[in-house]
Order: structure tokens, then sequence, then C-alpha cells
């Protein structure tokens, strides 16, 4: 049944269906509505059962029935049909075969390569296949190589009764590249034990542990009077934009940090002399070190308001998921069962922390534990973006382990 894993990313990577972090629909944009349509039908033809679109959080869901006698926890997998914040339109995939470990010319008109000096992770993935994106848009293997595995992976367990499993759920949502898509998900309804998101990079990754995660929305309230005249009068909004982002520690930045290591991320700023907006992200495996970074951006603020006499600065904090590591490690018995699986299949599991969050951030919170497993692609939300058919193969596979060993180990 591999033989339908390619195309059938193929066919979803050129489905537009980038999400819009302005939208106030669920999902935010109609393109998902539509592609969740034709997974349901998918799902129906490859046999699944209980499949269900829910208008109120956008999650396709279903299941495929156990085929055994033992009493088994349900397991779950999950993949997100949005994309990125980069063009989408017009996904035109381009193959490698037998990639020889040189520079992949992406597009020659405009001057897009792959360079493995500047991606060192290609020289991985000599003598593979690779699919690439043509450099106009990114690729989408984020996160529709997790869709296309899930899928597959079922495909393989319903027409194949030697392998022996319980209830499996799917569920493919929506919108969370702009970290929303789980927050109306219905864990009750989902009816599983414990789940996974098919959401990783390169071949093994498996995590537990993701970033605390906030937004701050820092407003700056200027005085803009006649140049000519200003002197003592006008307050320069875009100034104390620059004095306040500067009274943050210059080394704590995405570009600077990496493991476990924090960072505040300057992220947009627009303003003029009258007023000003900065907008940043927090972000911390640590939960005192994440509410730290919290506390010491109002400080800041209290100390500029201070120096012009007024309430100059405002932030609007908002959190936007936790560290699920708190949750999964109560019971370290979903973490354990897919490192098992992927080493039944000769993979070694790099189980380190995320720089960054997915769905099971959210969902491990509201009860179902969700680490996250690989998917396969690299260079997410860009041009460069890739994925090594071999990785998707694979992880399709650890699906499929996953599913046989937790009925193994089943009453």
């Amino acid at each position: 049944m591999y033989e339908n894993l390619v195309p059938r990313f193929i066919r979803y990577v050129k489905t537009e269906t980038r999400s819009d972090e302005n939208s106030t629909t669920i999902p935010s944009t109609q393109s998902q509505v539509a592609f969740a349509k034709t997974l349901m039908k998918e799902l129906e033809n490859i046999g699944l059962s209980d499949i269900s679109y829910n208008e109120s959080n956008g999650y396709v869901t279903a299941t495929l029935p156990s085929n055994t006698a033992k009493k088994v926890p349900t397991v779950g997998f999950i993949a997100h049909m949005d994309t990125a914040d980069f063009n989408a339109k017009n996904v035109n995939p381009q193959f490698h075969e037998q990639y020889n470990g040189e520079v992949l010319v992406l597009n020659e008109e405009q001057h897009v390569v792959l360079d493995p000096k500047e991606f060192p992770n290609l020289k991985n993935y000599i003598g593979q296949t690779l699919i690439t994106t043509d450099g106009t848009t990114l690729l989408g293997a984020d996160d529709k190589a997790g869709i296309a595995e899930i899928m597959t992976a079922m495909e393989i367990l319903i027409n194949d009764d030697s392998i022996e499993h319980g209830d499996i759920r799917v569920g493919f949502g929506p919108d969370e590249e702009i970290g929303i898509g789980a927050d109306r998900f219905d864990v009750p309804g989902f009816k599983a034990t414990f789940a996974y998101t098919m959401d990783g990079g390169p071949i093994g990754e498996l995590e537990f542990e993701s970033f605390n995660a906030a937004s701050a929305i820092v407003k700056i309230q200027g005085k803009n009077v006649h140049p000519g005249t200003a002197k003592n009068t006008m307050v320069n909004a875009v100034k104390i934009g620059m004095a306040f982002d500067a009274l943050l520690p210059q080394d704590e930045v995405p570009e600077k940090t990496e493991g476990r290591e924090g960072f505040y991320h300057l992220v947009g700023i627009t303003g003029e002399v009258d007023e000003a907006t900065l907008t940043y992200i927090i972000r911390d495996h640590d939960r005192e070190k994440f509410e730290a970074r919290k506390a010491f951006m109002l400080e800041q603020a209290a100390k500029l308001n201070k120096e012009y006499g007024s309430e100059r600065i405002t932030i609007d904090l908002n959190d936007s998921y936790y560290n699920m590591g708190e949750i999964i490690e109560k019971d370290m018995t979903v973490v354990d069962l897919a490192e098992e699986a992927m080493k039944n299949l000769s993979i070694e599991p790099i189980i380190e922390p995320i720089r960054g969050g997915t769905d099971g951030s959210k969902i491990s919170f509201m009860g179902l534990p969700t680490p996250n497993i690989f998917a396969g692609g690299e260079n997410f939300h860009g041009r460069y973006e890739f994925v090594a058919v071999e990785s998707m193969e694979k992880a399709t596979a650890v699906i499929v382990e996953i599913a046989r060993l937790n009925a193994l180990k089943g009453a």
C-alpha cells in the first residue's frame, strides 16, 4: 500500500489550505473546509467508520475499528490541514531521485537553490528521493506529509488482517499554523486513551516537551507636533519602541539561542511619531522562566512610563500554550510505546524538546497525552522546504508499528 503514499501527498500539497490569522471563522479559511470534505470521502473509500466533520472546531475524525478480541487502549493519530504564512498557491512539487549531495536548482530563473553549504541537513539524504518546491511556494509537507502518512497507515491496516490492532482514531484539524486549531478540539468526543501528532521533522524525532508560549502586543502612545516647534513637546512613539526593545536581553532572541534556551522575538513593528505597536512572542521551556520573562517585559514598560511621566506604554500579554511535558511526564507510557516502535524499525529515536509547539501542546492539557512524531519534512514554512520519500515511508511504518505494539501489549 506504500505505492499510494506519494501520489496522495502530491495531491494534498497541490490543494491550497493556507490559514489566515485575521479571519474570524472556524476554520479560518474555506479552502480548509473544502479539503476536509475531500479527506472525508477518502476515509470512506478506504473503509473507516464514524467519519464526521465537526462544524464547531473544523476537525475531520474517523475510526478504524479494532480487529482483536483483546482489550486495547484506543490510540489516536492527528495532523493539521493548514499551511503556514508563505505562498501556498500553485504548489509545483519537484522530484530529485538518487540525490547526489550537490546543489539543487529549484528555480533557475529566480536563482533559488538548495545548497548543502547553507542547508547541511541535505547531506543526510544522499541516495534518496527528495521532493522539493519549485522555489516560488512552500511545499506543505508541514503537515500534509502527516496526513498522507496517517491515511496510508490506515489503508495498510485495513487491508492486512494479519496486523492485530485495537480501535484507532484519526483526526485532521485546521489552523495549527496560527496557533488556534486545537482550541476547540473535542477530547471526550475523540474517545482516545492517548494520541500522537504526526507533525515533526526528520526521521526519529519524538517530542514530548514543547515551549511555554505567549504573545505580547506593546502599544506606545506618542505626541506629534510640527518638528520646527517640537522641543520639549514631541514624544516620538517609534523612538520609545526602540528604547523598549533595547531594554530586553539582546542575546535572548531566536537567532542566538538553541536547545532549552528561551527568547523574546520581535516579530513586527509598525508606527509613526504619534503611535507605534511592537509585536512579540515569548518562549521558554521552563514555566518559572517563562513567567519571569513576561514579568520582565512589564517591568521595562513601567520603567519607561516612569521616565516619561505618563503611561505611554501598555502591554497586552496572552498565553498561547504550555509545555506539554508537564502532563506527559506523569505517565510516559505513550512515549515509551513510540520509542519501542521506532527501535523495532531500526530508527534511532531523537528525544529532544521542541523549539516550538504542536497541537499536542494544547491537547495534552485538555486531558489527552499527545506527543509529537516525525513526519519527515525539513526547512518548513518557506521555499526551501523538502521531504524525502523514504522519510515518509518510515513515518507510515511507525504508525503501523505503534498500532501493532499497542495491541500486543493489550490484555
